[in-house]
């Protein structure tokens, strides 16, 4: 049974923390905004509320989707049942218990209901995110692209596109909270590329599940994605899938997950080049494995088949069908998915293509032996402390400072997948933290009037003046 409505729960945690402070930041002529931020997802949204709440006005948040069930991957590409972290990792409440996902859930069914939850459904995930939106007076610009930057003085031209209308606005600073597809967009084996279009789709892509009915189909990869993807194509009929993986086995080799060891997790953007560099490597050898559930959802069919140590070789059309060639043979399909994940090429970016070559990467910073050599890993942009892009040469590319970097871009530099729910507790903060220092000392002259300035009285001094204490009279002896 719900106990209280969750609006009144936020209200009541919103009217404690009191309203969002005064905006401190000085306009400037010629900027439209402090800090533009880009995704209008859950990381743009915990953007867009934690910057006011430090005292940062002039905030807008901008998203490409038509409109907020679009915005995200949530209610488009995302198909799993459950979310795949745990249901108490903080997330874009930011530490007010009231805002947070518990909250919401409870107030709406009941504390025994969370309770009996394993994982966050992805539809009440969704549902809540659209709340948090309302109580929080996150406003989005939906339909609008960011096309390109460039530097201007002392800010950031940006090239937008709205309605098919091309537009600039200027911000001193921006942050790219552009989720999995925001560094290179989506990862499609080589092998696929060969056929024409109509054969294949990337899990990113909008599917036509219910086309696939009576159809074998084949999945390219061993993550969670390609199991969801698998699992969607079974339940809408399709006549048998097969899951192409290149692991031996689905479980994962031995790593720490430093999200649940504090020392690790909050001070990983400390650790020398080389340990993150290592760190980077075993994660990489783990792979991402899937939860049980999105196995036994695939499993429990009996026209699903796993080949296991099956990377793709080569595909070709042998008559009108494709067919794949793999270590254990040949297998036709009549259409493939690819789970193969995203690809981090900062200049297939279009807001990035003509600053990317100025952006200082992983290969710039360290030559790692050959055993641990990694082309993929060795193209992410090595981040400074506030996530923040650095020039590859010093002095040519200053306003790369201002960009700051909340995607999974950011995994070599901080160890996390950036702009999951995992990486909110520490990262949010984080870069609104360096965003606040860098504003407030690029105004420093202006910050140093105002807090050497005069101080209005809060009251006359005849408010005291009966209590001062004054030295006894002497009269002179006459």
């Amino acid at each position: 049974m719900p106990q209280s409505d969750p609006d009144s729960v936020a209200r009541e945690t919103l009217r404690l923390i009191g309203p969002d402070p005064q905006n401190w930041v000085p306009d400037r002529d010629g900027v439209d905004h402090n800090v533009v931020v880009v995704g209008g997802g859950q990381s743009g949204s915990a953007f867009a509320f934690a910057l006011p709440r430090a005292g940062i006005g002039k905030v807008s948040v901008i998203d490409a989707a038509a409109d907020r069930t679009r915005a995200g991957v949530w209610l488009t590409s995302a198909r799993m049942h459950k979310l795949r972290t745990p249901k108490t990792l903080p997330g874009p409440e930011l530490g007010l218990p009231g805002l947070g996902f518990q909250a919401w859930y409870e107030a709406r069914y009941g504390a025994a209901a969370f309770d009996a939850i394993d994982r966050i459904q992805r539809l009440d995930w969704a549902a809540y995110l659209d709340w948090y939106r309302k109580v929080t007076g996150v406003t989005v610009r939906y339909g609008t692209r960011l096309i390109g930057v460039e530097p201007a003085a002392d800010h950031l031209r940006l090239h937008l596109e709205r309605d098919g209308s091309a537009t600039v606005e200027t911000t001193r600073k921006l942050v790219l909270a552009t989720g999995f597809a925001g560094s290179g967009g989506a990862y499609v084996p080589q092998a696929l590329q060969g056929l024409p279009k109509r054969f294949y789709a990337h899990t990113s892509e909008k599917i036509d599940f219910k086309a696939l009915r009576g159809v074998s189909v084949a999945v390219i990869g061993g993550a969670a994605s390609a199991f969801d993807a698998a699992a969607v194509a079974l339940e809408a009929g399709a006549r048998d899938v097969r899951l192409f993986a290149r692991r031996e086995s689905l479980a994962a080799l031995p790593v720490i997950r430093i999200r649940g060891y504090p020392g690790a997790y909050d001070n990983y953007g400390a650790l020398p080049d080389a340990v993150r560099w290592q760190q980077a490597i075993r994660f990489r050898q783990a792979g991402s494995t899937p939860p049980p559930d999105a196995i036994l959802r695939a499993v429990s069919f009996p026209n699903f088949h796993l080949h296991l140590g099956a990377p793709l070789i080569s595909t070709r059309l042998k008559g009108v069908r494709p067919v794949v060639e793999t270590p254990q043979g040949e297998f036709a399909f009549d259409f493939a998915i690819a789970g193969t994940g995203y690809s981090v090429d900062l200049g297939a970016q279009a807001e990035l293509r003509d600053v990317a070559d100025e952006i200082l990467l992983w290969r710039d910073r360290l030559t790692p032996p050959d055993h641990a050599r990694d082309e993929t890993l060795s193209a992410y942009p090595y981040l400074g402390a506030g996530h923040e892009y650095l020039e590859k040469i010093p002095g040519r590319a200053p306003h790369l400072k201002d960009i700051h970097v909340f995607n999974p871009a950011a995994f070599v530099s901080f160890g996390l997948p950036v702009g999951d729910v995992p990486s909110f507790k520490r990262d949010i903060p984080a870069i609104v933290a360096r965003i606040s220092r860098d504003l407030f000392l690029a105004d420093l002259t202006a910050h140093e009037a105002r807090i050497n300035g005069a101080i209005a009285e809060d009251f006359a001094p005849e408010l005291y003046a009966p209590a001062v204490w004054r030295p006894p009279q002497h009269v002179a002896a006459e």
